[in-house]
């Protein structure tokens, strides 16, 4: 017999409503209508501003024929058109497609393919990678160019300039929240081993609930003043700014990162906290006479994609400023674990304790759970998980198992529930916050000839994090290793290429005939040259 509580009581309009980060936008603009909301060089633009800017940029997207399922793809470095777009392409359905600004054509390419772009917005700075992969690819976007005044180097490609086609837009554009929150709202790429990204899909409830989930377990204050560093195409940058919106913060857009320019706006502005990878960290403390700078506004900063060293915590713990660090993936909507800056101290090997509304587990290889102290693969579940990879149902099969994400990382659990990394199933490395994959490059060594077999790892580097290593076995004797290192250059995007080189006689490899890696790393175990 059913229950009275199941009968005649089923949702409705009253009590059911769809969830979407583009309500934060919304409701800050109306709680905080003068409130400063992105500060970009000399220029301050309100929440009220904010959102009629966003939504002329939806109206005029819409005027183009773009709506729901349609991709925008946008190229850009951290500049207000990219927040825009962020809260502008969802409130007409449509899928934001924030690209990496350090890849090459060949992969842009590919991306714009395969996400099926209908219209691109880029800024003109890129305008040389943007035309190569443009004469590359299928797909014909309407390209929209970005003329930044703060750099203005680079060509115009598209047929009309940001600013002017936000003039076709209605500034009192009425858009509604998705119907369905499971709709996809954003399309991230991932590197993947063999050179060809997988398109990360993030719904509205994902996204939504990456904001709950982070907002919930992170030190978020009213009133903060937010450092806007890391690039903002990654997914652990842009929750972190819709989180600004959900309180009306005010984030300092910064278009590149200068360890120096940094600092004057730590000072300049009372900066209250901020999202860097370690290697910015460690540039900001290599300044000259950093020491002069005002920082005591600063309560803290966050990281991630790579453990920061004790020392550079303590750095910061002495100068009265918490380093808190995130564990997670362009799959979680950013967050997995976090660790503050006490027990980052205590235990420099862990990445911390699950976020708030999340699930982490250690498994063996048929997705069974280990016990503390057994290393295993690193599982994930939450509301923030992705929805899949775009139109690649092997890989999101083998990635969503059992109601679980698979992570590709290799990690423990202590006494006390912290996680450890300890090593990375796929042999990812993280260089200056980005991944790279060892297979990538390794097929670009290959195709030398002069080269029978190659290996990839990465090594310790205080400059990047890691930095990749190529190991190879040479066919021609007299082959050098500044040959090679001038092989790979325009064969791969900068941050992939190989720092260093090192000969070998033989590649170690596994019965299967698989690399190594361990044993390479044991090996070659020196700091990366820089």
């Amino acid at each position: 017999m059913p229950s009275p509580y199941d009968t005649d009581l089923d949702k409705n309009r009253a009590n059911y409503q769809p969830l979407s980060p583009t309500s934060f936008l919304r409701r800050a603009a109306h709680v905080y209508p003068k409130k400063t909301a992105i500060v970009h060089g000399d220029r301050k633009i309100s929440y009220a501003e904010f959102y009629t800017r966003s939504r002329r940029l939806a109206s005029a997207l819409s005027q183009r024929g773009i709506g729901k399922g349609d991709t925008v793809s946008v190229m850009a470095p951290n500049v207000p058109a990219l927040l825009e777009a962020h809260y502008a392409v969802p409130m007409i359905g449509g899928v934001l497609n924030a690209l990496n600004i350090r890849l090459d054509a060949a992969t842009i390419a590919f991306i714009l393919d395969h996400a099926e772009t209908d219209l691109l917005i880029t800024d003109r700075v890129f305008s040389p990678v943007i035309r190569e992969a443009l004469e590359m690819a299928k797909a014909a976007p309407t390209v929209i160019d970005i003329d930044d005044p703060l750099d203005q180097s680079g060509e115009m490609l598209g047929e009309k300039e940001y600013e002017t086609f936000l003039e076709e837009g209605d500034p009192e554009f009425e858009w509604s929240p998705p119907a369905d929150e499971w709709l996809a709202l954003s399309l991230n790429y991932t590197s993947g081993t063999t050179g060809l990204p997988k398109g990360v899909v993030h719904t509205h409830t994902t996204a939504m609930w990456g904001v709950f989930t982070i907002h919930a377990t992170a030190d978020y204050q009213a009133g903060e003043r937010y450092i806007a560093c890391l690039p903002m195409f990654h997914v652990g940058a842009l929750t972190p700014l819709t989180i600004n919106a959900y309180h009306g913060a005010t984030t300092y857009v910064m278009r590149s990162f200068d360890p120096v320019a940094a600092w004057e706006c730590v000072q300049r502005e009372k900066i209250t906290s901020g999202l860097m990878v370690p290697a910015m960290l460690n540039f900001m403390v290599q300044v000259p006479n950093f020491e002069n700078y005002d920082w005591s506004s600063v309560r803290s900063f966050m990281t991630g994609a790579a453990p920061v060293p004790v020392a550079l915590t303590q750095r910061y713990q002495e100068m009265g400023i918490d380093i808190t660090q995130v564990y997670g993936l362009t799959e979680t909507c950013g967050p997995a674990c976090l660790m503050d800056t006490e027990n980052a101290v205590r235990k420099p090997e862990s990445c911390g304790k699950p976020f708030f509304f999340t699930e982490v587990m250690v498994a063996d290889e048929h997705g069974n759970e280990l016990p503390i102290g057994e290393a295993g693969e690193m599982l994930v579940r939450g509301k923030h998980i992705m929805r899949e990879y775009w139109n690649r149902p092997d890989a999101s099969a083998e990635t969503l198992v059992n109601g679980w994400l698979r992570t590709g990382d290799v990690g423990v659990m202590d006494d006390e529930g912290f996680f450890a990394i300890q090593d990375r199933i796929k042999d990812m490395i993280i260089s200056g916050g980005e991944n790279v994959y060892p297979a990538e490059i390794e097929g670009v060594l290959q195709s030398h000839p002069g080269i029978s077999e190659a290996g990839v790892i990465g090594q310790n580097s205080e400059k990047w994090g890691e930095s990749p290593l190529a190991v190879v076995v040479k066919s021609d004797d007299a082959l050098t290793g500044e040959e090679i290192l001038a092989f790979c250059q325009g064969k791969l995007a900068k941050f992939k290429q190989p720092k260093a080189v090192e000969f070998i006689d033989v590649i170690p490899r596994n019965p299967s005939g698989k690399i190594l890696k361990r044993v390479l790393r044991e090996q070659f175990p020196a700091e990366a040259a820089e």
